[in-house]
């Protein structure tokens, strides 16, 4: 069974940063595509970057060019570097691990989520 452990949610300013991360247990990470969704409140959980094992990226429209993935296989973990926020990026941030083939299919992986504010 993989856990998950996401950190580094916080307030943070309008165009401010954060850089997020998420801590898998077990010894198959690298096997595993990862990707981060986000819950807004009122709203469905929505995927906006994804990475896989190959460390191929792919973002949502809106958080494109603000948002960077990445992955360290060496430390189990995925991280998601946000800039420029903005006060509709503040959510619930989760991460997930899945496959990719021809798109992101998650696995039930997932992490109790931490919360980004984005205010001034």
């Amino acid at each position: 069974q993989v856990q998950l452990v996401e950190s580094g949610g916080g307030l943070v300013q309008p165009g401010g940063s954060l850089r997020l991360s998420c801590a898998a247990s077990g010894r198959l990470f690298r096997t595993y595509a990862a990707g981060w969704y986000r819950q807004a409140p009122g709203k469905q959980r929505e995927l906006i970057a994804t990475i896989s094992t190959l460390e191929n990226t792919n973002y949502t429209d809106s958080v494109k060019g603000r948002f960077t993935i990445s992955r360290d296989n060496a430390r189990n973990t995925v991280y998601l570097q946000m800039n420029s926020l903005k006060t509709e990026d503040t959510a619930v941030y989760y991460c997930n691990l899945g496959d990719y083939t021809a798109k992101y299919d998650p696995y039930p992986y997932w992490g109790q989520g931490t919360r980004v504010t984005v205010s001034s």
